[in-house]
């Protein structure tokens, strides 16, 4: 595969006869359409010959490794169908619980998301998290959970009965903002859990907030043990992104730097090969000017984002730094920042994989299909 910058002037046919390349291919994989306009800087993915001025891609992955991705049950099916054949786990998002340690299904059924999985060989997993009823992280309940053994056992059991009854065949922890005098406790219940569910042929993963040190503070982070945590499930994976976030100031959603800086630390607490990397499959479109506690971005998918440069006309830059596309663009009367995700940004965590020798990727998450990215992942961490 090559990935090919977009030039003044250039358009799909010119591309196609300057690199060798088919014209179809390159419509088909980076999801263009009609007219198939260009934005200046956009990144193209497509088989090539290596003749011209794109960037070859090759893999230089030994074997094949781990591709997880999460999905809300109301994935649109024929974007599942298609995903499937790239991965080698499906993490279902998501199923809660109370106080008390009953199971709490997603609202839509997952059935279906199930069976499509196992038809395709991929992992269904059954994400675990302490949504509350306003959809929220509740720290409260996760106390309460790994607090009261009780609860714990109940909570696993009503797990373990809910993936024979179904299909799962593994389950992620997905708990955030964990209160720093619960860190202890969460790490023993994640250990419990997989204990039992090891026992009755089920993997266990934990998905980790991106920490950069031991002492770092904030209620994202004092209360993950990442080497209690990775010693006690089967792999981790690391949620590398959302530094450009919702309702924060425009910037990358998971800049290189960042990452790295946390895969530093990751590395000096868990093996490489319990470790996923998170990455993202979205962007944000920010009004201007930035107002702490009053701008919210928009979350945009990364077809879009190239769409809505195209349809303003306006070039997509490529930040150094972070690795990431970026551009501004004006309407009715109000310039807008995005930041999003295409195939240089995803290449360069790809490479961190490599490099690293890590399990994997995981990808958060699913719900926007990004064939160019997708292709790119088969391409440089083999196929699933």
């Amino acid at each position: 595969m090559e990935i090919y910058v977009v030039g003044q002037n250039d358009t799909v046919d010119t591309i196609a006869r300057q690199q060798g390349a088919d014209v179809n291919s390159i419509i088909e994989i980076n999801q263009l359409a009609p007219p198939y306009r260009l934005a200046l800087g956009q990144a193209l993915l497509f088989p090539g010959n290596g003749s011209g001025r794109a960037e070859t891609i090759c893999s230089a992955s030994p074997q094949s490794v781990f591709r997880s991705g999460y999905a809300y049950p109301f994935i649109s099916p024929p974007v599942l169908g298609e995903t499937l054949g790239f991965l080698s786990e499906l993490a279902i998002f998501s199923y809660g619980f109370t106080a008390s340690g009953d199971l709490i299904p997603p609202t839509l059924d997952d059935t279906w998301m199930i069976q499509n999985s196992l038809r395709t060989g991929v992992i269904p997993t059954l994400t675990l998290t302490p949504l509350g009823a306003d959809g929220r992280f509740n720290n409260n309940l996760v106390s309460v959970l790994v607090n009261r053994q009780s609860v714990q056992r109940r909570l696993v059991n009503s797990l373990a009965a809910v993936m024979l009854e179904k299909g799962y065949l593994a389950v992620n922890i997905d708990f955030e903002y964990v209160l720093k005098e619960d860190r202890d406790a969460f790490t023993t219940f994640v250990a419990y859990a997989a204990s039992v569910l090891n026992t009755l042929g089920y993997q266990v993963s934990v998905a980790l907030a991106p920490k950069h040190s031991d002492d770092q503070k904030g209620l994202l982070y004092e209360g993950i043990d990442y080497g209690g945590l990775g010693a006690a499930a089967n792999w981790v994976i690391l949620m590398t992104y959302e530094w450009g976030y919702t309702y924060g100031p425009p910037m990358s959603i998971a800049p290189i730097n960042q990452v790295r800086r946390v895969l530093s630390y990751a590395l000096t607490k868990i093996p490489a090969g319990k470790i996923c990397l998170g990455v993202p499959n979205y962007g944000y479109d920010w009004p201007l000017p930035y107002v702490s506690g009053t701008t919210a971005a928009r979350t945009i998918g990364s077809v879009e984002a190239v769409e809505t440069a195209v349809f303003y006309g306006v070039p997509i830059r490529f930040d150094q730094t972070a690795q990431s596309p970026y551009y501004r663009y004006w309407q009715y009367g109000v310039e807008h920042e995005v930041w999003f995700e295409d195939v240089r940004s995803w290449r360069e965590k790809f490479r961190l994989v490599e490099q690293y020798h890590l399990k994997g990727i995981a990808i958060w998450q699913l719900m926007r299909l990004f064939r160019a990215g997708l292709v790119l992942m088969e391409t440089m961490l083999g196929s699933a």
